[in-house]
């Protein structure tokens, strides 16, 4: 198998860059999910309550976060903006961050509809995983829903494609890692992978929502719900529901990079869904 896509997205919900490279941190790839945009009440924002958002592009240079739509409306925030701490609340958890100030707060608020603030992880703030899921105490991630990876098959993209009327793009699914050359579905058996130089433990499947309707271009849900429905169809390991991709925590520091053999190190049978 090799890696075909990597992707980043510094903002959590808005719209992913694919790269050449990803570089791995503690909590994951570097910036990955870094920023968060939350209401009013300080809980997240995604896509499955604010469609919209994937609307939006976010993308680093070496100074700024830059938030941009597609018809060229921008806005450069500082990498080293916030100096207000905030405790903002990521499903169960409830961590502290750094608000990013008035100015994109009012940038993403006229775009979104809704009052809004953007918000990063300072250095010493820890988020630490599900200990249930997690294979070492001291595993973290940052704004990601509850994983600091997602890993995603190409070929099983393909096989719910079949069954599709138009056909998804990768970016519905939101990974970081995508791999070619392994059958479809593959991936529910792979419990250790190396890829390049990062060994990852792939921990729990990934289980979908509303989400994968969700055009990553418009906003709009062409389809309705026979996305989700399909895939639900087609792939559904009890207890998680429909599942696509393998979230998983990387064991080290290291650098990814598309084109990288990727080895299966560890697995074990799984049932037919």
């Amino acid at each position: 198998m090799r890696i075909t896509s990597l992707f980043c997205y510094p903002v959590k919900g808005l719209r992913g860059v694919a790269t050449a490279a990803l570089q791995f941190g503690p909590r994951g790839p570097l910036h990955d999910r870094h920023w968060m945009v939350v209401g009013p009440d300080d809980r997240f924002l995604s896509q499955r309550s604010t469609p919209r958002m994937a609307t939006l592009n976010a993308a680093l240079t070496g100074a700024a976060l830059v938030l941009s739509t597609d018809d060229g409306q921008r806005l450069d925030v500082p990498l080293d903006a916030g100096v207000t701490p905030r405790d903002v609340v990521i499903w169960r958890d409830t961590v502290r961050a750094l608000d990013c100030g008035d100015a994109p707060a009012r940038w993403l608020t006229e775009r979104l509809g809704q009052a809004c603030r953007l918000v990063h992880l300072p250095p010493d703030t820890v988020r630490l995983l599900d200990p249930k899921f997690s294979p070492r105490a001291d595993a973290q991630t940052g704004f990601a829903d509850a994983y600091p990876v997602l890993v995603t098959n190409a070929a099983s993209l393909e096989a719910l494609n079949r069954d599709l009327p138009r056909p998804l793009g990768m970016d519905r699914f939101r990974p970081n890692v995508v791999l070619d050359g392994a059958p479809a579905w593959a991936e529910d058996g792979w419990r250790v992978l190396q890829a390049g130089a990062v060994t990852f433990d792939l921990v729990k499947p990934c289980a979908r929502c509303a989400v994968i309707t969700t055009d990553q271009r418009t906003g709009e849900t062409p389809d309705g719900p026979a996305p989700l429905a399909t895939l639900a169809r087609l792939h559904t390991l009890p207890p998680f529901g429909a599942i696509f991709g393998q979230n998983a925590v990387h064991r080290g520091p290291g650098t990814l990079r598309l084109g990288d053999e990727v080895a299966v190190l560890e697995s074990q049978p799984t049932a037919t869904p």
